[in-house]
């Protein structure tokens, strides 16, 4: 297809697409039901739509095909098709750094790079804030956690297959985010597809639970999909897992993970923690509450829901955060732990929720930490962990 083409599909998209959904799986709809573009055109059309959002809520003004060469242009670090034909002056200068770039721009698009995020007055003060708005521009990279004992088997794997990898920490290598995975690996059984800061959140853990062989009880009351549990599960192989969300089919699609892991030696159930008439009747010597929560510290990834964000959303995850926290601390036997967790970069669900579920319960947190992936091609979560006394 000419590069026009790509444009005009990729303006056509955003013109039909409004954030209530996943934007690949609205891709994939969209190409399944156009079936004269290729692979390589889809590949170029999704990459323009993923550079217009990149941009957040910066240029919302300026004309849908101008702002995606702009955002093509800022998010380009090498040649472009569509740059070298509708502007070359720019493909030319592709590999300039990011000032060097908005200095080109600045005559005719005068805009500056804090717009692409405009709700850097709710950043936590740990956050840095010119590193995080520009992270925006870079998509991340792919991160593996390697299951214990399998690392040199998927090493060996992707050396053969020819996909190039980097070694983070040994049971840990980051990838092209394009490498495709799901046909050459027994992903889940062999390797967890998980981004590195998510792989280190339960190290607020060690100091609590530092005997890797013990046997303690253990509640995700938020759980998704089970990642976390499913890290917890190959650091403490003797926890005994219990899991729970809000809706069965989230539990389905767990157990199926589960399943593929090779564990079976856990308990779940369905259950709305937020909910007013929710209980349980059991307590656990470790809660972990992955809480509901605006996902900003992921938007690298999906670069939509920083477009469609808007500032009052922060004060609804606020709240439920602290509804389920409290709820979920209740839950910890006398000397556990619970470990509270957003994938969040806000003020308010987190610093600000640690010190409700303080002022709460009476439990002290004994350890917190930002996980920061910005500048690392890598998410950015939030920890904090309570020991009840």
């Amino acid at each position: 297809m000419f590069v026009r083409a790509y444009l005009d599909t990729a303006a056509l998209i955003l013109d039909q697409y409004h954030g209530e959904e996943p934007l690949p799986s609205f891709l994939k709809k969209f190409f399944a039901a156009n079936k004269k573009f290729g692979s390589r055109d889809r590949r170029q059309i999704s990459h323009l739509c993923y550079c217009y959002f990149r941009l957040g809520h910066a240029m919302k003004d300026t004309p849908v095909q101008e702002r995606l060469l702009v955002a093509l242009f800022l998010c380009s670090d090498v040649a472009q098709p569509v740059l070298a034909q509708l502007a070359p002056e720019w493909n030319a200068l592709a590999a300039s750094t990011l000032k060097e770039k908005m200095a080109l721009l600045a005559e005719r698009y005068p805009f500056q790079l804090e717009e692409i995020f405009p709700f850097t007055h709710c950043l936590s003060d740990a956050i840095e804030q010119a590193p995080f708005v520009q992270s925006f521009l870079v998509q991340p990279d792919t991160y593996l956690r390697l299951r214990p004992g399998k690392e040199k088997k998927v090493k060996a794997q992707l050396n053969d297959a020819g996909i190039d990898f980097y070694t983070v920490v040994p049971n840990c290598i980051g990838l092209p985010p394009a490498a495709k995975l799901d046909e050459l690996l027994m992903l889940n059984r062999d390797a967890v597809v998980q981004d590195k800061s998510s792989q280190q959140v339960l190290s607020l853990l060690e100091p609590h639970f530092p005997d890797r062989k013990t046997a303690f009880s253990s509640w995700d009351c938020c759980a998704a999909s089970g990642g976390k549990s499913l890290l917890l599960h190959d650091l403490y192989p003797n926890a005994r897992i219990t899991v729970s969300d809000i809706r069965s089919s989230i539990i389905v699609n767990l157990k199926k993970r589960f399943a593929a892991a090779g564990i079976s030696d856990y308990h779940s159930f369905v259950g709305d923690i937020g909910a007013p008439e929710f209980s349980c009747n059991q307590s656990f010597q470790l809660v972990i509450c992955d809480a509901p929560c605006s996902g900003s510290g992921t938007w690298g990834r999906t670069p939509e829901q920083l477009y469609f964000f808007t500032e009052e959303k922060i004060n609804h995850y606020a709240a439920l955060q602290k509804r389920i926290a409290v709820r979920a601390a209740k839950q910890v036997t006398k000397g556990g732990v619970l470990l509270y967790i957003t994938c969040s970069v806000f003020k308010a669900e987190n610093e600000e929720v640690v010190a409700h579920i303080s002022q709460e319960t009476g439990m002290q947190p004994v350890g917190t930490q930002y996980f920061k992936g910005y500048g690392q091609k890598a998410d950015t979560l939030f920890a904090a962990a309570f020991k009840a006394l």
